[in-house]
């Protein structure tokens, strides 16, 4: 099967979590670069989550691509890690891009479509 013919493959379902996941990883990145400028003001623990779901959303939608049979596990833990970057991003209600994140990781569906994922042969 050609690179075409498997990306052609992909259900709808896996194509929308995978572009959920790529807009996640963007946007933590983002935020994660807001927070170094801001400096001592970013929490550890927030910058962790955004760290942690930075590398898994990108990290699952590479696996998703290539047909990983460890994909379903991967969006598991991807959903995991999504919520607990919306909650740590939440904690600063007041800034602008902590919200968009939080926004990326569960509302626009990032953490939803991973968990529905998981619960899908990949």
């Amino acid at each position: 099967m050609t690179q075409a013919e498997s990306m052609s493959a992909m259900s709808k379902e896996m194509q929308d979590c995978v572009a959920a996941c790529m807009e996640c990883h963007s946007v933590c990145e983002e935020t994660m670069s807001s927070c170094m400028q801001r400096g001592g003001q970013a929490q550890m623990q927030i910058m962790r989550a955004l760290i942690d779901c930075a590398d898994m959303t990108r990290m699952c939608a590479d696996m998703m691509m290539r047909r990983s049979p460890l994909s379903a596990e991967m969006c598991a833990m991807c959903a995991r890690a999504c919520e607990m970057c919306a909650e740590a991003c939440m904690s600063m209600p007041d800034d602008p891009q902590m919200m968009r994140c939080a926004q990326a990781c569960r509302l626009l569906r990032c953490a939803e479509t991973c968990r529905a994922m998981a619960g899908m042969a990949m």
